[in-house]
């Protein structure tokens, strides 16, 4: 007797779907900086913390579908993750708005990023002189859009697809 394959259901593909994309997005933002040498402002390092906080969600969300949970519990766990990328969308929003300057960024924001040394001699010495780039300077446009600008549409992107998966539908 020949099975027929089952059509993975819309939670399932949207939780693998939003969960690989919050770690590639993540895993871009500690490649440009790593890599690439982009040392990111204070309002870049608090874009990534609704990532960090999402993509442990999606793993439980994945996990909850490997041990057969009831699929309720994977839905608001989508749900949450949408209402998290949201708001690091408006956080990605507020910081591509200080970018162009359409309002300040926080005061905790530096003007000037003195380089770091890499000598662990001056290690102590730099630690009061080195001060991170200032927020309201973007550091790469690509199409135009910064850093925060491509976050903003990751992330809208992102809650999108979670809350797909949280709309009744097959599954």
């Amino acid at each position: 007797m020949e099975r027929t394959p089952v059509a993975p259901s819309r939670p399932l593909t949207a939780t693998l779907i939003v969960t690989l994309g919050m770690i590639v997005t993540v895993a871009s933002a500690l490649g440009f900086q790593h890599l690439g040498g982009y040392v990111p402002c204070a309002l870049c390092l608090v874009q990534r913390d609704p990532y960090y906080f999402a993509i442990p969600l999606g793993i439980l969300a994945i996990a909850f579908i490997a041990f057969h949970l009831p699929l309720w519990t994977v839905r608001v766990l989508l749900a949450i993750i949408g209402v998290v990328m949201l708001i690091g969308a408006g956080i990605a929003v507020y910081h591509a708005g200080v970018e162009w300057h359409f309002w300040a960024g926080p005061a905790t924001c530096a003007t000037s990023a003195p380089s770091v040394t890499t000598s662990a001699g001056n290690l102590l010495g730099d630690l009061d002189a080195v001060k991170p780039p200032s927020c309201s300077d973007a550091s790469l446009r690509v199409l135009g859009l910064s850093f925060a600008g491509w976050n903003v549409l990751a992330s809208l992107a992102l809650a999108a697809v979670a809350f797909w998966g949280v709309s009744k539908g097959q599954g």
